[in-house]
This record gives structure tokens, sequence and C-alpha cells, in this order.
């Protein structure tokens, strides 16, 4: 039901056939993320995801909006430090016109100087919001932090200053470099026909031209550890985030990670909620999660607690990742995560943009598709052992990066805390 071809321009085109749905998710994938982007114009992605539904050529940014609303259509995009997606999810019956509506926007923006200044407040009021949203503060300062001088350290939205140093001709520079077949991915989920959507994709998409030369690969990240924190007296919680170095996506031992995460913190009978939250009731929010890059990651432990017990909770979670570097997991603790585990996979795979999320993060980080039979086989086969070892290469003898935000006048931790 995975279909996969190449445009003679270098476009990638994946399909997966959901018959017995009635909607079509359409992506249209970059690869290039923020991690591409050079350090004075960090943001620049964000920034044109932004720019490009502001008008084409023959479009404006309200005839976008109603092309979208009068079919029902739902049209979004986001950006990331790897990737870029724009998408629409509509009925299939509208399929044609989601076709035609993403080709316009990434093909023919207009870059109209006043929208560009217009949108520029918008992205600098997003910026200020993250400065208000502590979850995602601080993720940007222990980034930062991890990855000193590396793009992957740097924020998705960029800095007020380099956004407010963005010349229209430095976007349209740069729109130019990345928006490019041999750069893109046209990746389609639901109830389609590939024989029929491939002809649309052709005619809609086939007159662009490749780059004319190759992006330069990007380098990997150095990480370090320490701590890093940002006093906002305001807030009633410390916001914690604690990470060490882990793996790259592609690792060939990610299933054992993926499953060592999951009984970590990633579920409800995981141990650092029943230990943090359960058992001492030291905070709403913990949980554990993977942030894995093409040639990086980390594992990152994030809670939100009183200032008064920042310290306790920081080491209880050093105590679970000690005691599972030298004891490692439990059978029963191993077996309820695999299960947790495939049961999240299959619920999380059966609506289309799901799906079409799915196929093009596979092509991307894998350069092939693993089918839900074979994610399924491959977590049954994660053995007790096997994960035992990876804690042992993980949690022992390592240095961790902590990053806090909030009232620290009683946040007081010691170096030596954070080393396993």
């Amino acid at each position: 039901m995975i279909r996969r071809q190449a445009l003679d321009n270098g476009l990638t085109l994946l399909t997966e056939s959901m018959p017995d749905i009635r909607s079509v998710t359409l992506g249209v994938w970059l690869r290039t993320g923020s991690r591409h982007e050079p350090a004075p114009v960090n943001g620049i992605s964000h920034f044109l995801e932004h720019l490009v539904f502001k008008g084409t050529e023959t479009r404006s940014a309200r005839e976008i909006a109603l092309a979208a609303d009068s079919v029902g259509m739902q049209l979004d995009a986001f950006t990331t430090k790897e990737y870029t997606c724009f998408y629409a999810r509509t009925l299939d019956e509208h399929l044609p016109a989601a076709i035609d509506l993403l080709a316009d926007i990434v093909q023919r923006p207009r870059f109209d100087p006043t929208e560009v200044e217009r949108e520029r407040q918008v992205v600098m009021e997003e910026i200020r919001m993250v400065e208000d949203t502590p979850e995602e503060l601080i993720y940007d300062l222990f980034s930062g932090h991890f990855y000193p001088r590396h793009a992957l350290g740097r924020p998705i939205q960029g800095t007020g200053e380099s956004v407010r140093g963005m010349s229209r001709r430095r976007l349209m520079g740069f729109f130019r470099g990345a928006y490019r077949p041999d750069n893109m991915l046209i990746v389609a989920a639901g109830n389609l026909r590939h024989g029929k959507l491939a002809r649309m994709i052709e005619q809609a998409f086939g007159a662009m031209e490749p780059a004319q030369r190759p992006a330069r690969p990007a380098r990997p990240p150095k990480s370090r550890g320490g701590l890093i924190t940002r006093s906002k007296k305001q807030l009633e919680q410390l916001h914690l985030l604690l990470g060490l170095p882990a793996f790259p996506e592609d690792f060939a031992g990610r299933y054992n990670l993926i499953v060592l995460n999951t009984l970590l913190g990633g579920t409800m009978s995981s141990r650092l909620f029943q230990k943090i939250r359960e058992e001492r009731g030291l905070a709403y929010s913990v949980y554990s999660a993977l942030n894995a890059f093409l040639d990086c990651g980390f594992l990152m432990v994030s809670a939100a607690t009183s200032p008064a017990q920042g310290l306790e909770v920081v080491r209880l979670t050093l105590d679970e990742l000690r005691e599972l570097g030298q004891r490692g997991p439990g059978e029963e603790e191993l077996r309820v995560a695999k299960e947790h585990l495939k049961g999240s996979l299959m619920l999380g795979l059966e609506s289309s943009s799901s799906r079409m999320s799915n196929l093009a993060r596979q092509e991307i980080y894998f350069g092939r598709q693993v089918s839900l039979r074979e994610l399924l086989k491959r977590i049954d086969a994660v053995s007790l052992e096997r994960v035992r070892r990876l804690c042992r290469e993980l949690f022992v003898d390592r240095e961790l990066g902590l990053a806090a935000v909030g009232d620290l006048s009683k946040f007081r931790p010691r170096p030596e805390m954070l080393r396993l």
C-alpha cells in the first residue's frame, strides 16, 4: 500500500493508500530546518514558513485562507531543527484543490515588502511568547548550553536580533536555495490512488528546477554538561530539564532505546512518574523523552516543581538513572513498557495525518519505509540483556546537563551532582 516514486527533477513522492477512510493528508516536506542556517540568519526557515502563506503570484493571504476554508481543508505548517513541513488535510474529493494550493504556496510566494514587515512583527511576538512559556524557554536554554556554538543549539524561531536583520533579499535568496525539488518530499496518505496522484504532482511540481550544486552536509555538534539557569522569580514553579548524550535517529539499537525511555519516564507506570509524582508528590508533570537528530541526540528528563523541592527532584532523578546503570530494569517493567509502546504506535497511526508524517520521517532519517509489522517485531525482539547493556552505556560515568528556569533562590545544585 506504500509507493515511492522519483520525478525527473529529483522530487520524491511517497504515498500510502488507506481506502477505508474519506480523508487525505498531503504534505510538502523540505530537508531544511534551523540547523541548516548560518548564525546571522538563525530563524530564517521559520520566518519563510510564515511568509509563504502571506500571498503568492496569484493569491492574496485572504484568498489562500478562503481556498482552504471553502472546502473544509485544514492547512498548516511547522518548522523543526532538521525539516520544514507544509500540509493540508482534506476530504478525498478535494485533493486536487490541496495540491494546487500547496504547489502555489511553496513555489510562487510573492514576498510583498509590506507583508514581510508585518509578518516580521508576528515572528517577534512569537519569540516574546517563548520567553513567557517556561516549557519552551527551558528547552531552548538547555539546547544552547548543551550544543554550544552549533546550529542545533540555536532556537528554531531565531532571536530578536537575527529576525530584525533579515532583509527581503536575504529571505528570497535562502528560499531559492532551500525550496528545490531535490530537497523536497511530497507525501500523501489516505483515500487515494497513487497513479492518479502522481500525474497531478508531476503537473504541479514537475517544472521546478533542481539546485545547481548540492547542499553541504551539516556537521555534528559536540555536547557538554553542566548547569545553565534563567531567573524568573514571577513563576510559581521551578522548571527543570536534565539531559545527557544519547544517539542519532538511525541508531542501530534504537528500539532498545525507545523501550528504555518508555520505562524510565514515558508512561504513568514509569519509574520517574511513580517515584516523583505518585510516591513523593513533588511534581505534577515529570517525563523523559528522546531528542534524536541525523547525527546525534540526547535523552532528557523534564519536570516542574516548587522552588524548594528542585534539588530533591534532581536527586531522585539521578538516583533512578544510577539504579538503571547499575542494575538495569526488571523483566516485568520491560514487558509493560513494550506492550504500552506497541499499543501507542498502533493507535497513533490510525489517521491519515499521522501516517503521512510517519512516511516522511522514515524517508528523511532511514531512506526506507519501516512497516508497522516490522516495528512491532523489532519491539518484541528487545531483550532484557540488551536494555541493561544500554543502561550501562548511558548511565555509568557520564556528565549531564541541567537547565533551570524560575525562582532560583533555593536552588543551589553542586557541580558533582551532575556526574553519574
